[in-house]
Parts: C-alpha cells; sequence; structure tokens
C-alpha cells in the first residue's frame, strides 16, 4: 500500500537535518511549462544553478501516488517524458496521492508543500495570478491564496504577462503577501524587465532578503509568503514588440479555441514558444536560471545567520 507521508530525497533529508541551506523547485514546469526534450535538459540546469550558489536542491513531485520533496534523476526525468502527469495545485494532492497519479506541482502545491517540509525559499520562473477577463471567469490562480497563509520566499520575475499584472497586485496586498523587488521600485511581467508597476519596497542583497524573513519569524505577525520580484535585465528581455504582438495572438486564440482553466497557461506558453521560434523560450531559461541562483544565495544567507542555527 502507498504511503501518503511525504517522502524526502537522502540528500534533501541530510542537509535540512544538518541546517545547511536548500532551494524548492516546482516540477510544473519540466513536464508542463517547457517542450521535450529541452524541459529534462533545463531542470538539470536548474538545479545545477542551485548547486553551483552553495544550496541543495529540492525539486518537488508525485510519482505513482508518492509526494517527494527531492526527486531523483530517474524521477524528474519519469515527469519530464511520460505522458499523463496531472498538473497538481494544493487541492489536488491527496486526490492524487490515494489515486497513484503522477504529478507536477505547481506554484501553489510547491510553496505548501516545500513549507511543510521546512523549506524556507522556493525559485520559479513566473507567478500565476488574476487572469484577464477574471470579472466575468472569476480565474484566479490559487498560487495567490495559498501564499497568504504559507510563510515561504518565492524568487521569481514577477507575475506572468499573460495574465492581468495590476490586478494580480491588487490582490496580493489584499490578501496580505509581501512584494520586494530585488535591486527594483518596478514589477517585472516575466517576459519583460517592467510590467509598468511601482513597488513600495526594494532589497538590495541575498542577505537583506535572508534579514526580512528572520524579521517576520521574529516578530511571529505574518504568517503568509514574501514575493521577491527579480527581473530580468532589459537587454535579455523580450522584444517588447513581439511580445504584445503576440499575446494579442494568443488571447485571440483562447477566446476562439474556447480554452479555460489550467490549460491557458500552458496553451499560451506555447503559442509563445512557436510565435517567437525559440526566443520566448531562451528567455524563459535564463529567468529560472536567474532565480534559482538568487533564490539559493538568500538560502545561503538565510542558513549563516545565528538565528538559523537556533
Amino acid at each position: 500500500m502507498t504511503s501518503f507521508h511525504i517522502r524526502f530525497g537522502t540528500e534533501v533529508a541530510d542537509a535540512l537535518r544538518a541546517g545547511r541551506p536548500v532551494v524548492a523547485l516546482e516540477s510544473t514546469i519540466v513536464s508542463h511549462g517547457l517542450p521535450r526534450p529541452d524541459n529534462l535538459l533545463v531542470a538539470r540546469q536548474i538545479e545545477q544553478a542551485v548547486r553551483d550558489a552553495g544550496a541543495v536542491p529540492a525539486t518537488i513531485g508525485m510519482v505513482g501516488g508518492e509526494l517527494v520533496v527531492g526527486l531523483d534523476d530517474a524521477q524528474l526525468t519519469r515527469l519530464a517524458t511520460v505522458d499523463g502527469v496531472s498538473k497538481l495545485s494544493v487541492r489536488d494532492l491527496a486526490v492524487a496521492a490515494a489515486t497513484g497519479a503522477d504529478g507536477a506541482t505547481t506554484v501553489a502545491a510547491t510553496s505548501a508543500v516545500a513549507a511543510a517540509a521546512g523549506i524556507g525559499v522556493f525559485a520559479t520562473g513566473g507567478l500565476g495570478g488574476v487572469h484577464r477577463e477574471a470579472a466575468q471567469t472569476f480565474d484566479e490562480s490559487a498560487d495567490l491564496v495559498t501564499l497568504a497563509r504559507t510563510p515561504i520566499a518565492v524568487v521569481c520575475a514577477g507575475v506572468k504577462s499573460i495574465l492581468d499584472v495590476g490586478a494580480t497586485l491588487e490582490r496580493l496586498e489584499t490578501l496580505g503577501v509581501g512584494v520586494v523587488g530585488y535591486r527594483t521600485r518596478r514589477f517585472p511581467g516575466f517576459y519583460l524587465t517592467d510590467a509598468g508597476f511601482d513597488l513600495d519596497w526594494s532589497v538590495n542583497s541575498p542577505e537583506q532578503v535572508a534579514d526580512v524573513l528572520a524579521a517576520r519569524a521574529a516578530q511571529g505577525l505574518h504568517h503568509g509568503g514574501l514575493i521577491v520580484a527579480n527581473p530580468l535585465p532589459v537587454d535579455e528581455q523580450l522584444d517588447p514588440e513581439l511580445h504584445d504582438r503576440t499575446l494579442a495572438e494568443g488571447l485571440a486564440m483562447l477566446a476562439h479555441d474556447a480554452v479555460t482553466g489550467k490549460a491557458v497557461t500552458p496553451f499560451l506558453l506555447a503559442h509563445f514558444h512557436s510565435a517567437t521560434q525559440g526566443a520566448s523560450l531562451a528567455v524563459n531559461v535564463r529567468i529560472i536560471l536567474r532565480n534559482a541562483d538568487l533564490a539559493a544565495r538568500i538560502a545561503v544567507a538565510a542558513a549563516r545567520r545565528p538565528a538559523a542555527a537556533a
């Protein structure tokens, strides 16, 4: 009979016991966010980026109904290459476990599992958020409400630009999720360096982020997440005109094909990949590798604080 407890990879379990820095990584980017065969190659590069910056990668996913924190290479390969891998948010985890599913964890699920496992830093590409036309569809990512109650730092390139960025920022404020720009006072838009919105706060180093996390823990007042918005340099972003044109085409295709719910983001990302002839994929990879590096440096800084050993 399958155990429904969270299982830890050996390296991750050893690191957590020893108080070494660990960075959580999602598996949805592997199974749903990137095309084959690039997905497996990039997944390994993400883990290596974390290692190169001094931390232990903990890619989270479900294999045969078993929720694993720290997938090994064989498990990572399985989620990257087999068909029928489910996209799992927090609400799906118990059902997927009970039915023996293979599943890739979203930002919401990865955040919840990482926090339960004692991991305080998570690297991803871009957050989910409020979808365009949400006033009619009520379509909003579970990432937002999960981060409102999950004490984890999420390093990302802002909100995916295919969403309603302004509405997402408003929801994050209402939900009490902290947002800081990394060396910027402007909120990034995933493919774009600047999504057009100001931020109230910025931080300038991994150590400063670690200080924010330590202050949150010491105060004991805020139990939600902290978004560390890490924009791409201007010369590494997707060309803004190409971005806007591709997005408009993709949104029209969504309406024409009546694509809704969980299928929206993979559909639009696939359209960006094909319509930009791979340029958006290259940007996507740069985003996640930069975020993995920063998240690892934050985890290292947090582990070095005296309070981290207490």
